[in-house]
């Protein structure tokens, strides 16, 4: 499989007190076109802030990433700003939808941002969340929708600009076991119907499992 993603020798380190805490020592690793990678270990492990830097987020004290064949940290602001937008889709434990929009209008938010003429945002929005299994909830507002299926709002939005790589940060971290399964699924569709890259943190062993590929970070390093 071609690679998508190359992480080179990452260093990440954080001020605590007098002193500075290494998360991240040193990873190097890639992610292939296509692939479900999973990243677990222990809490303060350095995961979150591995996915941070992926979707350029953050930036790393020493090291890079290279995403089809771009220098991520040799860009400018303002031009990682639109690669991110454009080339890279989050997801995260708690969904940051506005309460005030419906469903679809918190789906074609990033399409208008990346100047997308509105009908054609919204004609986006309504095929992604019908994908997500949403077709009957388009207009319905986030505080009358549950938790999984704010969860799919978030992931159709996340998905809105056509990523290369979907990054998820304990994506079911805050739902039952059974719709937690159904975001797994959810995932794996994706995947094998439109071939789409995710790389996702979780503690979860059920969604571990149903990985391609899993790589587990202690202490700030892959183990």
């Amino acid at each position: 499989m071609e690679d998508l993603v190359q992480i080179k020798n990452l260093k990440k380190s954080f001020k605590s007190g007098d002193d500075f805490l290494e998360v991240l020592k040193g990873l190097s690793f890639n992610i292939a076109k296509g692939e479900m990678l999973g990243i677990v270990g222990a809490s303060g492990a350095g995961k979150s802030t591995l996915l941070h830097i992926i979707g350029a987020l953050d930036k790393p004290a020493e090291g890079d990433v290279i995403f089809n064949n771009n220098e991520l940290f040799k860009m400018s602001n303002s031009r990682l700003a639109e690669f991110r937008n454009k080339k890279i889709g989050f997801v995260f434990q708690f969904n940051n939808l506005l309460p005030e929009f419906t469903a679809v209008e918190n789906v074609m938010l990033p399409a208008l941002i990346n100047k997308k003429g509105k009908d054609e945002a919204e004609e986006d929005a309504k095929r992604i969340l019908t994908e997500v299994g949403l077709k009957d909830r388009i207009n319905h507002r986030p505080g009358k929708l549950s938790g999984g299926e704010q969860q799919r709002v978030a992931i159709a939005r996340a998905l809105i600009n056509n990523p290369d790589i979907l990054l998820a940060d304990e994506p079911t971290g805050n739902l039952d076991s059974r719709t937690s399964e159904d975001i797994y699924e959810l995932f794996v569709r994706l995947n094998k119907e439109n071939g789409q890259t995710f790389a996702i943190v979780t503690h979860n062993d059920i969604l571990v499992k149903k990985m391609m590929r899993v790589i587990k970070l202690a202490d700030g390093m892959l183990v």
